[in-house]
């Protein structure tokens, strides 16, 4: 096992898009082919299937050093108004170019910290959301709490609003490392959040959990999820760190390098922390994520409707998801679109009554059909060329990459189809690069990515 680690722990996608932001278009997405883009899409899928919203939320009171999304930091909750009048603004921008009234089936507030939001504020975006929309019959809402300042009013307003799913960033229990990673969260903050979800009626809560921190052993991974095990969330995110200082600068500074775990150790915290929580009764479902056999996710694993966008897995698929939001990321299935990464600079464009978008990517025949292929392989680790429709003229070269892995006994490939067998699950990425023809065409010369393993 040592030795594949060595051989395969290279830098790489996590493959929430494809293309990947990096290879998107570099002259971007002119406004008006992306509202083309947008309007297809929603005339193709908003009666039957309904779309998705993700909304961002970015404020944080502190840095938390493991982080890598796009977030700002502050203790003024006064912006809170004028981010909230913002993002309904850009949602009126969007209806004005619908043909009809959306019906919405999958909502997701992330951040940043949207419980760093007052429960009139939360309240009041969804109420102005739903003025000019429907909810789908089938709709799932979720969003991300953090354990130190959501309260039980928090809870119980969004789950009136129709949340029935909250995912809790706990990361890791233990004292140093929490320090390090500038996270320090109580134990007591956890079980209250945990409990009180459960008291509301809340029918999926999630726990996030990191391995890969700085100070990280394997005892304290094992204490993690044994604590963990006694609460039993419905679902558990089990990361690998991306440590990515290149890209987000001081905030992953904030240890030595020489604190993380090094990669056979890595390895190991990941292996033996998927045995203990298979051991707990825990499936692995996709990439990093495990859930109980009652879990949506895993209902949607058996009957093969789960999907991977932005939001990461989820058990909806819808073909359209608009995001909102400073630096939120909206996808027509045709096209990428990403707003604007600061406050001051999406707050301007859309009172300006712009919609926000600074840059996307239009994808070509070819990208649609690998991105179905790299679809497939994240969501149900195997695919197939059979059809006409999914063969591109790379295929043969992708195969033959693989064909490394494959004497590797890390995937498995016949005359029409591919597999990546259960213990093998942990390569994933490294097989989806495999196919991925933006990638191959051009290997970045500078560092983009976190390593795979």
């Amino acid at each position: 096992m040592q030795s594949l680690v060595q051989k395969y722990n290279v830098p790489g996608p996590r493959y929430t898009s494809y293309p990947t932001v990096p290879y998107w278009n570099k002259e971007g997405i002119a406004l008006e082919n992306w509202i083309k883009t947008f309007q297809h899409s929603f005339s193709e899928s908003n009666q039957s299937e309904g779309i998705s919203l993700y909304i961002h939320l970015p404020f944080c009171e502190s840095l938390c050093t493991f982080c890598a999304c796009h977030k700002h930091i502050t203790k003024r909750h006064d912006v809170e108004d004028d981010y909230i009048d913002t993002v309904l603004k850009e949602w009126q921008l969007y209806l004005e170019v619908l043909l009809e009234r959306p019906i919405i089936k999958e909502i997701h507030l992330g951040g940043g910290t949207p419980t760093f939001f007052s429960s009139a504020n939360l309240k009041r975006l969804i109420n102005g959301i739903f003025n000019f929309a429907d909810k789908h019959p089938e709709h799932e809402f979720s969003f991300e709490g953090h354990p130190n300042n959501t309260t039980k009013e928090q809870l119980q307003e969004l789950y009136n609003l129709g949340f029935t799913r909250v995912s809790f960033g706990v990361q890791d229990y233990d004292a140093a490392v929490q320090k390090a990673i500038h996270r320090i969260q109580p134990l007591e903050n956890v079980i209250n959040v945990t409990n009180w979800a459960r008291e509301i009626g809340y029918t999926s809560v999630s726990h996030d959990l990191i391995f890969g921190l700085p100070f990280q052993s394997l005892e304290k991974v094992k204490n993690t999820i044994d604590i963990t095990n006694n609460l039993k969330p419905d679902r558990i995110a089990f990361y690998s760190y991306a440590h990515v200082p290149w890209i987000k600068g001081v905030g992953q500074r904030g240890f030595n390098e020489n604190d993380l775990p090094k990669e056979n150790e890595k390895r190991t915290l990941y292996e033996q922390g998927k045995q203990w929580l298979e051991e707990a009764g825990y499936i692995e479902i996709g990439m990093d994520h495990f859930a109980l056999a009652t879990d949506s996710l895993f209902e949607a694993t058996e009957t093969k409707t789960l999907h991977r966008n932005f939001m990461g897995y989820t058990a909806n698929k819808t073909q359209l998801m608009i995001g909102l939001g400073m630096s939120a990321i909206s996808d027509s299935w045709y096209a990428f679109a990403q707003n604007a990464k600061t406050v001051k600079e999406y707050q301007k464009q859309v009172n300006d009554k712009v919609i926000p978008v600074f840059r996307g990517h239009e994808l070509s025949k070819e990208d649609l059909i690998i991105r179905q292929h790299i679809l497939n392989i994240m969501c149900h680790f195997k695919t197939s060329w059979k059809a006409t429709e999914l063969q591109f003229e790379g295929l043969q070269n992708c195969l033959k990459l693989l064909q490394e892995m494959a004497q590797d006994n890390l995937v498995i490939i016949t005359e029409n189809t591919l597999e990546v067998p259960h213990n093998a699950r942990a390569y994933v990425r490294n097989v989806c690069m495999a196919f991925d023809m933006q990638l191959q065409r051009n290997k970045p010369s500078t560092k983009l990515f976190s390593m795979t393993i």
